[in-house]
This record gives C-alpha cells, sequence and structure tokens, in this order.
C-alpha cells in the first residue's frame, strides 16, 4: 500500500470537507506521531485544524513539523537497511517546497491571529530556507528560488510597516518570476505584484526604480488614499497524489560493470561490480542468471482543480485573483529533477537485493533463497510519501476598500458557472487584514484501491 492508501481515511474525510472527522482520524493514530512518517503526520494535522480556525493549535503541529525538518539527521543504519527492504524505513525529511509551505501557513495562521510580528519571523525564516535551496542547487534547471514566498515576504512586510524590505522582496519575486517561474512552471508575473512593486518604490521615494519598472510594465503607478486593504489568499483544488510505476531492466556485464538498460525508453545504469572466479575459473558472481529486474519508482497522479479561476467582487469593484504559486508544476517538476537519481538507488537497491539470493542459490540453499526472493518482491516499493493536504496551486489578490464593514463575494468559476461564497470584512484606514480560502473540489477522483497502474 501507499502511504495515501494507508491513510485513506484521513484523505477521505478531508476532500470530502468534513475536517473534524479528519483532524479525529489522525488523532486516533497516535503511532503516526513517531513514524518515519511524523512530519507529515503534524503537517496534516496542522492543514486541518487551520482550516477550522483553530489557529494557535495549527501553529503548534506546524511548529512541530519544523523542528522535525530543521534538526533531521540522516540516519546511515536506515539508509542502508533501506537497500534491503525500500525507502520507506527512512525518516521522511519533506520536499524543498513542503519545508517553505509550511512556513507559509505559520504565517497565513499569526496573521488571522492579528500577530503581525510573528509572521515576521515566519518571513525571516523562510529567507533563511530559502538562501539554502539557493545555495544547495547552481542549476538555474531547478527549483532553487521561490517567487511566491518572496512575494508573500514583501506582502507581509508592508503590512508591518518595513517597505524598504517589502520593496526588495517584491522586486526578488518579479525577478524570478520573470527569469524561473515562466520558463519552468508557466506561470506569469502577476499584475498584482507589479502594482505592489510601484506603490512601495514611490513610497521609498525610489524614483529612478519606480520609472524604470513603470517603462517596464507599460503602466504608471495609482496612488490611493482612505483605505484599507484585504489581501485574499485562494487554495484551489488538491495537490498530487504521489504513487509509484515500475519498469523491467535487462542487466549485462561488460568490463568489471553490471549495466541495467531499459531499451524502450533508451536509459541505462552501470554501477561498478567486482566479477570473482572459483578455482576452476568459472564465474561466481553473485548476480549471475539476474537477466531481468522489476524496479519500482515514485510517480505523481495529479488531480486537477474543479474551479478554473475566480474574483473577488465588492458593489461595482472586480479583483480578479492571480496565479501566484502552482505546487502541482513544482511537485512533479522537483520528482522529475531528480529522477536519474531515483533510478539509481532503486536499481542498487534491487541488485543488492537479488545478489542475496544468488548467494543462498550458489550454497545451495533454495529453500532459503525461494523465501529471501518473496520477500524482496514483497518488500519492493518507491517511497510515496508526500504532504497530500496542500492545494493544487494558489491565488491571491489586493483590494482596496474604504474604512469600515463591508460584505465581499467571491465566486469560482467552473465552465463559466459561478459558485458564490459570502464574507465579511472590517476595514481600517492604511490597515491590512488577511483571508485565506480553501476550495477542495477537485476533477479527478483517486480511488481508494487505486493500482500502481492509475
Amino acid at each position: 500500500m501507499t502511504y495515501y492508501q494507508k491513510n485513506a481515511m484521513f484523505y477521505r474525510n478531508f476532500e470530502l470537507g468534513n475536517l473534524s472527522q479528519a483532524e479525529s482520524s489522525l488523532e486516533k493514530n497516535p503511532k503516526a506521531a513517531k513514524s518515519k512518517s511524523k512530519l507529515l503526520y503534524f503537517l496534516n494535522l496542522g492543514v486541518v485544524t487551520s482550516l477550522q480556525g483553530k489557529y494557535e493549535e495549527s501553529n503548534q503541529y506546524f511548529e512541530e513539523a519544523y523542528r522535525l525538518a530543521d534538526n533531521y539527521n540522516r540516519n546511515y543504519a536506515h539508509e542502508v537497511l533501506a537497500f534491503f527492504t525500500n525507502p520507506m524505513v527512512v525518516d521522511y525529511k519533506g520536499e524543498d517546497f513542503e519545508v517553505l509551505l509550511l512556513h507559509y501557513y505559520k504565517a497565513l495562521n499569526f496573521l488571522k491571529m492579528g500577530d503581525k510580528s510573528a509572521a515576521l519571523v515566519e518571513c525571516k525564516r523562510m529567507n533563511l530556507r530559502l538562501q539554502a535551496l539557493s545555495d544547495k542547487y547552481d542549476s538555474t534547471e531547478k527549483y532553487r528560488r521561490d517567487a511566491f514566498i518572496h512575494n508573500l515576504m514583501g506582502i507581509i512586510y508592508e503590512a508591518n510597516g518595513e517597505t524598504n524590505d517589502a520593496f526588495i522582496a517584491y522586486r526578488n519575486a518579479v525577478e524570478i518570476y520573470r527569469e524561473d517561474y515562466q520558463k519552468m512552471f508557466n506561470v506569469s508575473l502577476p499584475e498584482q505584484l507589479k502594482k505592489d512593486l510601484l506603490r512601495t518604490a514611490y513610497q521609498m521615494g525610489f524614483y529612478e526604480e519606480l520609472t524604470k519598472y513603470e517603462t517596464e510594465f507599460g503602466f504608471k503607478h495609482q496612488a490611493q488614499s482612505g483605505t484599507g486593504d484585504l489581501v485574499f489568499f485562494w487554495h484551489n483544488g488538491l495537490g498530487p497524489v504521489k504513487s509509484e510505476w515500475s519498469l523491467n531492466f535487462a542487466t549485462s556485464f561488460r568490463g568489471g560493470q553490471v549495466i541495467f538498460a531499459n531499451e524502450e525508453l533508451g536509459l541505462r545504469f552501470p554501477f561498478p561490480w567486482e566479477v570473482r572466479h572459483n578455482d576452476e575459473g568459472r564465474r561466481i558472481d553473485a548476480l549471475a542468471g539476474t537477466d531481468f529486474l522489476r524496479v519500482a519508482f515514485p510517480r505523481y497522479i495529479q488531480r486537477q482543480p474543479y474551479f478554473e479561476g475566480a474574483e473577488l467582487r465588492w458593489q461595482n469593484q472586480i479583483q480578479r485573483l492571480e496565479l501566484g504559486e502552482d505546487l502541482n508544476a513544482i511537485a512533479v517538476k522537483t520528482l522529475r529533477q531528480r529522477m536519474v537519481w531515483e533510478m539509481s538507488k532503486a536499481l542498487l537497491r534491487v541488485a543488492v537485493k537479488r545478489a542475496e539470493v544468488s548467494v543462498l542459490r550458489k550454497n545451495k540453499e533454495y529453500g532459503w533463497a525461494v523465501l529471501l526472493n518473496a520477500v524482496n518482491n514483497f518488500t519492493e516499493k518507491a517511497d510515496t510519501r508526500a504532504w497530500h493536504s496542500i492545494p493544487h496551486s494558489i491565488y491571491y489578490t489586493r483590494m482596496s476598500l474604504p474604512a469600515g464593514k463591508h460584505a465581499v463575494d467571491f465566486q469560482a468559476y467552473h465552465n463559466g458557472t459561478p459558485k458564490t461564497w459570502n464574507f465579511n470584512f472590517e476595514i481600517r484606514k492604511g490597515q491590512t487584514i488577511f483571508h485565506n480560502f480553501h476550495s477542495l473540489e477537485s476533477n479527478t477522483q483517486i480511488p481508494n484501491g487505486y493500482s500502481q497502474a492509475w
């Protein structure tokens, strides 16, 4: 069973919007808090409690997840064991984007509680994570910078009155959207971000840069007074589900190497392998006779959102929400980036398993060889752990409103047909308030017992 299947009760309730039942299903499994997947246990609890408005409790779970991710230490004994079983025996450390995202959720929780100072702390933590991520990868083809997180940092800095830091964060976000996101994820520079960058440049008196960006963007900064701002984040749909798939590889020995090859996909993976001979000159290599291998690898099942777009409406003002982060695309991209490495590890894992069987056969311990081969086949699986309760994508907008209490409509569209939710907000002059909303609907339903071929 995959990780998603093992936690089917939680995901079924979560995806149907039965949030209290989803939370309860997690709490009924206290062993999960000490398992190899404990990071995901706390991340899921953080999401489901946040959606119920339990912001303080949610942040306690996210803080525990942060502690686990920040203090992650490789257990070499477990990593060796993984080559004899499967990678699920190693503690899950989280994808880079997942660790960044927990800070995003924490910051939103603090903003909902009105604690902007604590939200700024999460900004600084996010900034440290981003610096580490940039240092980790030197290729511009890899996910190593996050435009939306820089954008979020700018929004929070500006709401807290730190306009200079906000301008820097917005400027960084513009650069990353242009240089990375458009090419890798097909996510364009949001119009709202352009307006935010011009506004903070104007407020800081950076008139040279203001003129530069006005020329680049094709419009001028429009000053507003006597208003406050509503920043609205829309979490649309559900992120991809990690499953597994398999390939058959043929093996051959050449020049001190064992070569695993799949001709259909043009894949070849050589490993150094010592070939030994007995006193009679016959080869006694442990992998002899291993002609074909089945190897399991992780893959994502993508879930398409039910809604294609959304907007905020207040009186005659209509504000379209813009795509800021495509988490589905980031998840798929990061997995593909390391697929060669995943294949290499998986092939080495299977080779080690088959070598054990071959040694038993060589020693004529055929019964044990049959049993070990069955165990190896049973334990061969990919690492299917992932944070499955995140949205497919994040949209946002900023709406300027006069001071006072206002009813604002949120409309999401499916095939041109709107579905409306009503919200009430109290706006204060010169202040920014925040709200986030997650529509869980998806066009792709994952069956509880989905197969590897799904």
